[in-house]
């Protein structure tokens, strides 16, 4: 029987890999560490399990004398209003977390890590590979996360190749579904928040850039066969989401259809949004053979604004609409007359 920890397990995606694991029946202890920065424990509230336990605490403090047959790192924020805030937090928790957590794995034990996306940065190629190396500022506003989820590959990949460490390394693209935080500021979970409150969804830009949104089902389904179930040597990286690329502008019209009087509000482009987002799933599909992400973005959103809807109706969300950061920080310079 094995024991399991999981950072971050209370946030969004964290608490939908913790159901698929409550599925395993070799498992005796799920340990669930997180601080509860962005994550919420009323995401398992659901669960009455006695294999499921709670470490209040973040993932970089962690000390325990029990070592873990499995560990899955996804403790870090992936908005980037939250990872803005306060990047050095960031960086502690996949950097700092990721050498912690290894000090707790079991001999033979297995890492399993949550990276993303953004280690493409604004890709100059599309789809994105995961041959390819990416176009990533180091110095840019999104660095923290960026660059963080870079470091901790390569802290993983190292081990694997100087310790034989046995790892799993996925690269997601734009997670989304019910759990979301209302003020997590992302777009679709802003857009819904913001029909449900104020009634204008708000558009950085054109609304152009491009995405592939991932429903959150079918996301778990890839992270759990790729992660446990299935047999496979691959150890990443892997990229796992959506190919069918839509533009943020038709994410927008389509909540307006769905909450009918609501309005678009155009502001200035968000600091280094990158344009593109499409991950190539070749290896994704020879590893993983007859997984796709099936439940097309229509759908996805219905879903996701009926969860948020109940969500509001039951006083378990602040009424009050997302506001994003690049919002607060333009009105912060406008008060204090500082322009740097």
């Amino acid at each position: 029987m094995k024991k399991v920890l999981v950072s971050g397990g209370c946030g969004f995606l964290g608490s939908h890999l913790i159901d698929r694991l409550l599925l395993r029946d070799d498992v005796e202890l799920i340990l669930v560490v997180d601080n509860l920065w962005t994550g919420r424990t009323r995401n398992l509230a659901h669960i009455n399990d006695p294999r499921l336990d709670l470490a209040e605490c973040s993932i970089e403090s962690y000390a325990s004398k029990t070592r873990f047959d499995e560990i899955i790192h996804l403790a870090s924020p992936a908005s980037p209003p939250w990872y803005m805030r306060e990047p050095v937090r960031v960086i502690q928790a996949n950097v700092h977390g990721a050498l912690n957590l290894l000090g707790h794995l079991a001999p033979q034990g297995r890492v399993s890590y949550t990276s993303t996306s953004e280690v493409y940065g604004d890709p100059l190629v599309s789809p994105q590979p995961e041959s390819y190396r990416g176009s990533v500022d180091c110095t840019g506003p999104r660095s923290s996360y960026d660059e963080s989820k870079r470091c901790t590959e390569a802290l993983l990949f190292e081990s694997q190749r100087v310790s034989g460490l046995d790892i799993r390394v996925a690269r997601l693209f734009n997670v989304y579904g019910p759990r979301t935080r209302i003020d997590d500021g992302r777009a679709i979970s802003n857009f819904i928040g913001q029909a449900l409150t104020t009634g204008a969804l708000t558009v950085y830009g054109d609304g152009r850039q491009s995405r592939s949104w991932g429903y959150v089902d079918d996301i778990v389904e890839g992270l759990a066969r790729f992660f446990w179930r299935d047999s496979i040597r691959y150890r990443g990286p892997l990229n796992i989401g959506n190919d069918r690329e839509i533009p943020v502008i038709d994410i927008a019209r389509h909540i307006q259809k769905l909450v009918p009087g609501t309005t678009l509000k155009f502001m200035p482009p968000a600091p280094q949004d990158p344009t593109n987002r499409r991950p190539d799933l070749t290896i994704a599909r020879a590893v993983l053979p007859g997984w796709k992400a099936e439940i097309p973005y229509e759908e996805g959103v219905r879903r996701t604004l009926e969860w948020f809807r109940a969500e509001l109706a039951r006083g378990l969300e602040p009424l009050k609409a997302p506001e994003p950061l690049f919002e607060l920080g333009a009105r912060r310079k406008a008060r204090t007359g500082t322009h740097g």
